[in-house]
């Protein structure tokens, strides 16, 4: 893995007569977040109807499907593993028939002690479909004597130590929660119907209710459980201390759409403004400001605003290379990251170029990117990073590689500078990724950037 590995994407839609055709729209939308399965569950008299597979939402989901899948409700998830493998029993939403009625599950995130209560849980006797770290609510429900799904909730929920953002459907409500840290988004919002009325939806983030015409309502609250139900919204918490928020900032570095508002804020805005800083922080002489699409683009656009050196499309990305694109023979893997960006010599040659990316990995594309630029004609090449250097893995529903393998947790820049060829090397500080998204350490979890981690890890 040479970059970030996505998240997972999650929506819902009450009150709606086109809640799974709204609810695959939604996943469309957010199908960044999640690539390897995607599924939606309806809620038609009562009774949930399923329909889930491996691959990206166009695949996953034909029209007879989308027809098949009806009622006035729905929820959907796109999945990328970051508990469990990549199999088809552990394509979401999840689904049981519990004391209380069928409970459908869409979870973002991850439970850092899912180990330790799969554990409990199998000596109690459950059975695992999946290997999943969201199956251990649905056992853990199903546990509970209560037949009202809400206090069963406000119960298990305290027991998971990670990052949740869930969306659940019974068979009368359709229910959001989020975990007290606030990890991962999760937004409210109305869709208009044309008859005076409106549904409600809920998404990981809101360029999913762009799509379909909804409004954005509001954040659900770090901590807080929102159910709907044909009475309209109630709200509850969940129990226990009050914990600091530690809000992914690395949903405004890379993950999130840049044209949604995540916690807030912008995603646009915010990586404008780290390249804005970054240019502030480590100036250099250049005569253009190239980003790597299409993740730099915005702080590209930034760093150029506050330095004065003129934004060029310098490396052109062939949107149209698939996840599975065939590679037959070592003499098509040797072209490598060409296949799927192209730097126009036109534009580089004979320049001093600053090349902005959002986050360095392990450094291995970001070496063969310079060494594509200077042999587009470059004469120098500046290599800015808008975030700050990564050195530790995440724990909250981020596919990371581990410590070892972090270039920046093992080598000094100038190490760096080094081995991926470029003539200067710099980051964003801390300070400064801090003040793009108008926050803090305190109210940010920033732990692969300073190893704060802001809850126990589990072996």
């Amino acid at each position: 893995m040479h970059s970030w590995r996505e998240e997972c994407a999650v929506f819902g839609a009450w009150g709606d007569p086109e809640a799974a055709r709204m609810t695959y729209l939604g996943l469309y939308a957010m199908q960044h977040r999640g690539q390897e399965g995607s599924g939606i569950i309806s809620l038609h008299d009562g009774q949930h109807i399923v329909h889930k597979g491996e691959g990206l939402v166009g695949d996953v989901f034909r029209e007879s499907d989308l027809i098949r899948l009806v009622g006035n409700a729905a929820i959907g998830h796109n999945r990328y593993s970051t508990t469990g493998s990549s199999q088809l029993h552990n394509v979401q939403p999840l689904s049981a028939h519990l004391l209380n009625g069928p409970v459908a599950l869409a979870h973002n995130g991850n439970i850092v002690n899912s180990d330790q209560l799969r554990t409990e849980l199998k000596k109690d006797g459950a059975i695992f479909q999946g290997t999943n770290d969201t199956e251990c609510l649905l056992h853990m429900l199903a546990r509970l004597r209560s037949s009202d799904i809400m206090v069963c909730l406000k119960e298990a929920l305290p027991r998971l130590v990670g990052a949740y953002s869930f969306v659940l459907m019974t068979h009368d409500r359709l229910i959001a929660a989020r975990d007290p840290y606030g990890f991962r988004p999760l937004v409210l919002g109305r869709r208009p119907l044309g008859d005076g009325t409106s549904s409600w939806v809920v998404a990981s983030e809101t360029c999913a209710f762009d799509l379909i015409g909804a409004k954005f309502v509001r954040e659900i609250e770090p901590g807080e459980i929102v159910w709907i139900d044909h009475e309209g919204e109630h709200r509850d918490r969940v129990p226990g201390e009050g914990k600091r928020l530690a809000k992914c900032v690395f949903e405004h570095v890379y993950f999130a759409r840049p044209d949604s508002q995540v916690f807030g804020l912008s995603v646009y805005e915010s990586r404008k403004r780290m390249g804005e800083n970054l240019a502030q922080e480590s100036p250099t002489d250049a005569d253009i400001v190239v980003p790597v699409p299409d993740s730099g683009v915005p702080a590209a656009l930034g760093f150029s605003r506050a330095s004065g050196i003129p934004f060029e499309l310098g490396i052109i990305r062939n949107h149209y290379i698939g996840r599975t694109f065939i590679q037959p023979s070592q003499s098509i893997r040797s072209f490598g990251v060409k296949i799927k960006l192209n730097p126009q010599s036109e534009v580089l040659k004979g320049k001093r170029v600053i090349v902005v990316d959002d986050s360095l990995v392990r450094g291995t594309t970001s070496q063969k990117i310079i060494r594509l630029v200077r042999q587009a004609g470059a004469k120098e090449v500046h290599f800015r990073i808008a975030s700050p250097p990564t050195t530790g893995p995440c724990y909250y529903g981020v596919d990371t590689p581990g410590k070892s393998q972090l270039i920046a947790s093992q080598h000094t820049i100038e190490e760096i500078r080094e081995f991926i060829d470029a003539d200067s090397l710099a980051y964003l500080s801390v300070e400064g990724m801090m003040r793009a998204v108008r926050g803090s350490a305190k109210e940010f979890c920033a732990a692969c950037f300073d190893g704060n981690y802001p809850t126990p890890l589990a072996e």
